[in-house]
């Protein structure tokens, strides 16, 4: 069963998604928690030390749209840690 804990969704520039982006890759390493928040919506997260990083691109065809899309996931277990193999962005 899947809980939905937050979820927003908003067209925006890329420079404010980087600026998104390099905030969260800051809180990853200092250490502490990560507040995601959108108007009166706001859960905090314990990211652990070394949680599971997804990275998936997608090309969704429906008719004649085609939409791409590059997810980046950063997962894990409430009861602890997991670890997978080296990932590479160039």
């Amino acid at each position: 069963m899947e809980e939905v804990l937050f979820k927003t969704e908003k067209r925006q520039s890329r420079a404010d998604i980087a600026s998104m982006l390099r905030t969260v890759a800051d809180k990853l390493d200092d250490g502490g928690d990560l507040t995601l928040s959108a108007g009166d919506e706001s859960v905090t997260l314990d990211v652990p030390s070394q949680p599971t990083f997804e990275i998936k691109a997608e090309r969704e065809t429906e008719g004649s749209e085609t939409e791409l899309s590059v997810e980046f996931e950063i997962e894990w277990d409430e009861n602890g840690d997991s670890t997978d193999g080296d990932i590479e962005i160039a």
